[in-house]
């Protein structure tokens, strides 16, 4: 085991990445015919059509993850596959309804029958009831789940105010994502993860963390199986409206570790599946581990191989020519990188600090995102579990942040350069606050020594990006104002 302060060189980069991973690994290793299929390589033709009520859909992507063909003016297809493929998945069009299965996540894909050298696979779509040209999603990440009151936590809970969240939006196009690290390495909590997700009644699609991989397998192509048998494919598309969505799996096993990377394999199917995607169009792209984050600058000294994606700039170069965001999780806490033309969001996560107490270990409320998409357009919010999404930053009184201690303090967990902050006085303007690199100083009493947080010891504050600070002359009639990117204003009077 690492020790404390050992491990805590990897937080922020690694999201507690290869913390016990040897006993994990041990305890995971599996039999030889379930570690790979020894079987030589067969070629598979797979063939079918993608229909709605019998009538047959012009040019939807279908792929086997490796392919990506278009079906023609009848809705048919012709995919020359092989046995080294697991599915066959469509992209699914806008105006389609988002199908579930019976575990409540996105039914988008078909098992290729590994045994039959031809074969037929159907598609059948419905149309959505509404356009969907305006639509809301929800972006979940790191729920993270290792033990029974961790999972309990999710149920009752988070759960609960994901479920008051969607019935508040009311939108009949509302779909989530899983961001990752769904489960703690102990897959048989998948089985309480779906219970959540079944609570929300949406389609949400998933995507595979660092913790949700099968360990113990003799190579990153067999680690995803049992995670497969759940959700289906770990890197795929879709639309919505005018939004083309991708899920990519950067999480790259090396045997006891793994790196942020994305493999040929994928870079080439996404290059396909960008190629039927018009240029200027938004894409959302969902993936754990992000490609760059500020802790890369914040801790110079760290290893980032397990906490960002060592090939990013590939990925940036096939995002050329659109409206591009980055989803990410992974590092339990919150940051929004401009980089060119990407927009990078890394998310609190549901579980905080590990299901700790309730915040991430940057101060960021333990909870999610919400997104909304007008067209082309997409605006969010971040809503923390048990406050209301107009609770944007949290004001500290001077004294209580021990680095600066003749300051009063400010974190606003989802800033970005488009925010503006100002502080008022009697209700005149008097300026607005210094951001500095710092830490939070709730997380600092919550987290900082051996002994804290009971249930996480290993969880250390972390510096941030989106700490401000401000000396007022007088704290009568005393506000806060913080202006996001779109317009919407909130106010504390402290």
């Amino acid at each position: 085991m690492f020790k404390r302060r050992d491990f805590i060189k990897t937080l922020g980069l690694t999201s507690a990445g290869w913390m016990g991973m040897s006993n994990v690994v041990l305890a995971g290793i599996q039999s030889d015919t379930t570690q790979a299929n020894t079987a030589q390589f067969k070629p598979i033709r797979v063939r079918g059509r993608v229909q709605v009520s019998g009538q047959g859909i012009h040019r939807v992507a279908v792929s086997d993850g490796r392919s990506v063909v278009l079906t023609n003016s009848s809705g048919e297809f012709d995919l020359f596959s092989g046995s080294d493929r697991d599915f066959v998945f469509i992209s699914i069009p806008s105006g389609f309804e988002i199908k579930k299965q019976a575990n409540g996540s996105a039914q988008f894909f078909q098992k290729i029958d590994k045994i039959k050298s031809e074969q037929n696979i159907g598609f059948d779509l419905k149309k959505s009831g509404s356009s969907d040209e305006n639509h809301h999603f929800l972006l979940l990440s790191d729920t993270q789940i290792q033990n029974d009151y961790e999972a309990n936590q999710l149920l009752t809970v988070s759960a609960p105010d994901v479920q008051q969240t969607i019935k508040s939006l009311n939108d009949p196009n509302l779909f989530g994502i899983g961001c990752g690290d769904l489960v703690f390495d102990h897959l048989e909590l998948f089985k309480e993860y779906n219970q959540s997700v079944q609570m929300y009644d949406v389609p949400f699609f998933q995507v595979i963390g660092n913790h949700d991989m099968d360990l113990g397998v003799r190579s990153d192509a067999l680690s995803s199986k049992t995670f497969g048998s759940h959700f289906g494919p770990t890197y795929y598309s879709w639309n919505r409206g005018e939004v083309h969505y991708v899920v990519l799996d950067d999480v790259f096993y090396i045997g006891n570790k793994y790196i942020g990377y994305l493999g040929e394999e994928q870079l080439a199917w996404l290059e396909q599946d960008l190629s039927h995607v018009e240029k200027g169009k938004t894409v959302v792209v969902s993936l754990h581990i992000p490609s760059y984050t500020g802790a890369v600058t914040r801790y110079p000294d760290r290893d980032t191989i397990g906490g960002t994606v060592s090939n990013r700039e590939h990925l940036y170069r096939l995002l050329e020519g659109y409206n591009a965001h980055l989803m990410s999780g992974h590092t339990h806490f919150n940051d929004n990188m401009i980089q060119g033309h990407v927009y990078e969001h890394c998310h609190g996560t549901v579980c905080g600090a590990w299901w700790s107490g309730p915040i991430c270990f940057d101060g960021t409320p333990s909870g999610y995102a919400v997104y909304e998409a007008r067209g082309s357009e997409l605006k969010w919010q971040y809503k923390g579990t048990g406050l209301d999404i107009n609770e944007q930053f949290r004001v500290y009184e001077a004294g209580y942040h021990p680095d600066f201690p003749d300051q009063m303090s400010l974190n606003c967990w989802n800033y970005d350069p488009a925010w503006e902050i100002s502080w008022f006085e009697n209700g005149m303007k008097r300026g607005a606050p210094e951001k500095i690199l710092a830490k939070d100083p709730w997380s600092m009493e919550l987290h900082t020594g051996p002994e804290l947080p009971k249930r996480r010891e290993w969880v250390e504050p972390q510096l941030n990006d989106h700490m401000f600070f401000f000396r007022p002359e007088s704290k009568d009639n005393l506000m806060v104002e913080v202006k996001d990117r779109f317009g919407n204003v909130y106010t504390k009077k402290v």
